[in-house]
């Protein structure tokens, strides 16, 4: 059986194609998500003041992505469209990040296997519970593959070094301050300066906001947060208490090792003997003390 002019075997087109979405997510700056005490936080390396990376979809949940604009930003909104047609015509409670999820890796498999071009995107999406063992975040990558994370997620650029940096200071109970600082870290190269405040993108999902839960950290708050976790990051820690002084256990009129008295049989006329000089040694004390792109180009974030 002869084989048609210019056949490529499935398997080969496959890998191209994963090889292609990867190289332009690559390309584009890191994000990072993470929980803290109080909710998730994400961050995102973003030099564009009028594209963002990061953003609302519903009342709990949160959309984070990296990877070619255009794509991501039509995915975000065909998920605002979701929400918004299930609320309305069922429950908001009934909006939850599993099922938006669900049809997100539906449309990226579908255009993966079908479409000549893959979609060159990374997303998460997260939504925030009432209490931390609630909370949900899900990674999509650019097939459909679907990764439930715990804690923390890093994605785009140099995600596997991100990541390593990212698991080396990140603990469960941050506060945002700390985890603030936990994430710019992350995406900080090693021996480096970390991304000016204006090149940095951050967003929480807070379970204490009444109704909706996510909030844009700008301006002069995120430069107040930053210097907080600068703060709390450089503090010293407290010094070991020194062990107290033993009390001196020689009593007056002899030291430790001096000889006892011989004990008194009865009356006598002789005067008392002279006590025997003190140990020349003193008590006992203490130990002394011992010294993203811009926007431009193809619009990869």
């Amino acid at each position: 059986m002869s084989m048609p002019f210019g056949y490529v075997p499935a398997e080969q087109q496959m890998r191209d194609k994963a090889d292609y979405a990867r190289k332009g997510i690559a390309r584009g700056r890191s994000s990072v998500v993470l929980q803290y005490e109080h909710g998730i936080l994400f961050v995102a390396h973003n030099a564009s003041q009028a594209l963002h990376k990061i953003s609302e979809i519903y009342d709990r949940i949160g959309f984070a992505a990296v990877g070619r604009y255009n794509e991501f930003e039509s995915l975000r909104l065909g998920g605002i469209r979701y929400a918004d047609i299930n609320g309305y015509t069922f429950d908001r409670g009934d909006v939850t990040a599993r099922g938006l999820v669900n049809v997100y890796a539906q449309n990226l498999g579908m255009i993966f296997t079908d479409s000549i071009k893959p979609y060159e995107v990374e997303i998460v999406v997260a939504e925030v519970g009432d209490a931390p063992a609630q909370d949900q975040i899900y990674r999509l990558t650019f097939d459909g593959s679907v990764a439930h994370e715990h804690g923390m997620v890093a994605m785009g650029g140099q995600a596997d070094a991100v990541a390593s940096r990212l698991r080396e200071r990140y603990r469960e109970g941050l506060s945002l301050p700390e985890a603030l600082r936990v994430g710019v870290a992350a995406l900080t190269e090693p021996d480096g300066d970390p991304p000016p405040t204006s090149q940095i993108e951050v967003a929480v999902l807070d379970r204490n906001r009444p109704h909706r839960k996510f909030l844009r950290l700008v301006g002069a708050k995120l430069e107040a947060l930053l210097a907080e976790g600068a703060a709390a990051g450089q503090a010293p820690e407290p010094a070991a208490e020194e062990p107290p002084a033993e009390a001196g256990k020689a009593e007056e009129g002899g030291g430790e090792d001096s000889p006892a008295a011989p004990p008194k049989t009865g009356p006598s006329t002789k005067p008392p003997a002279t006590p025997p000089p003190s140990s020349p040694t003193g008590p006992p004390t203490g130990p002394e003390d011992d010294d993203i792109d811009t926007g431009s180009g193809d619009e990869r974030l």
